[in-house]
């Protein structure tokens, strides 16, 4: 781990969470109860979701699973509030929220979004920012992330304070690709791959990705403002025989 520095202390420190839920796929009865042991069992300060739904029949997932855990929910979405199914991103959190905004992410019909909450913990305000970017790995998949990456970077200029930021979510990209490069000039460090640099452990679940198996899902801090002290993979766990909590496994961070 590394140190912590003179001003920050480590039991100052707070966990983030980011987790792709897989929306309803794959009996989500099921996998939901192994979502909600696995996050009671984190308590995480801040939990980021991505693929989140609400249909009929189908309660918002990210509301669901704040009420259980005792959250709160901030879900965001290009879907109007008053369709019935609507798909998205959401930040949890169990801390007060000052700041709360968000933004589509270009091209328009691709479904992408980034949100912000500005939560205090103990005694100093955070800013967090969400988002899921373009799946495709492809060129043309590249350039969406790109484009979606400028407008990404533009909103956290736009919305962010002075406080600390983190980044966090699903980038479909394993971090250290060109594409990301943005958030590593604009200051941000991946906390994973700079606490094990040669760790190739993955979020994609190799249960569903046999022969592409990445670690997509990151979480960057703003460098010389927050300290990494921990990262490790989490929701990862079977329960019954071919029951996962997803597709993807969870990446938590402990930080400074």
């Amino acid at each position: 781990l590394l140190a912590v520095g003179a001003n920050q202390r480590e039991d100052d420190s707070f966990g983030i969470v980011t987790f792709n839920l897989y929306h309803d796929k794959a009996d989500w009865p099921a996998r939901r109860l192994l979502v909600i042991d696995g996050l009671r069992a984190l308590q995480p300060d801040v939990i980021v979701l991505q693929e989140v739904l609400q249909d009929d029949g189908l309660r918002n997932q990210a509301e669901d699973l704040a009420q259980v855990l005792g959250y709160s929910a901030y879900f965001i979405s290009i879907d109007a509030p008053d369709r019935t199914r609507r798909y998205g991103n959401a930040i949890l959190t169990r801390h007060p929220v000052s700041a709360r905004d968000w933004t589509p992410l270009r091209p328009l019909d691709d479904s992408r979004t980034a949100g912000m909450l500005r939560i205090g913990i103990g005694g100093r305000a955070l800013d967090v920012f969400a988002t899921h970017l373009h799946h495709e790995d492809t060129p043309a998949g590249a350039g969406k992330r790109a484009e979606q990456l400028a407008d990404l970077m533009a909103f956290i200029d736009r919305t962010g304070g002075d406080a600390p930021r983190i980044v966090a979510g699903d980038f479909n990209i394993a971090a250290g690709r060109p594409e990301l490069a943005a958030l590593d000039t604009a200051g941000y460090q991946e906390a994973f791959t700079h606490l094990h640099p040669d760790d190739p452990s993955p979020t994609l679940n190799p249960h569903y990705f046999t022969d592409n198996a990445r670690r997509i899902d990151q979480v960057y801090l703003q460098r010389d403002r927050l300290v990494a002290l921990e990262a490790r993979i989490v929701l990862d766990r079977e329960g019954a025989p071919g029951t996962w909590p997803s597709d993807h496994f969870g990446l938590y961070v402990r930080a400074a």
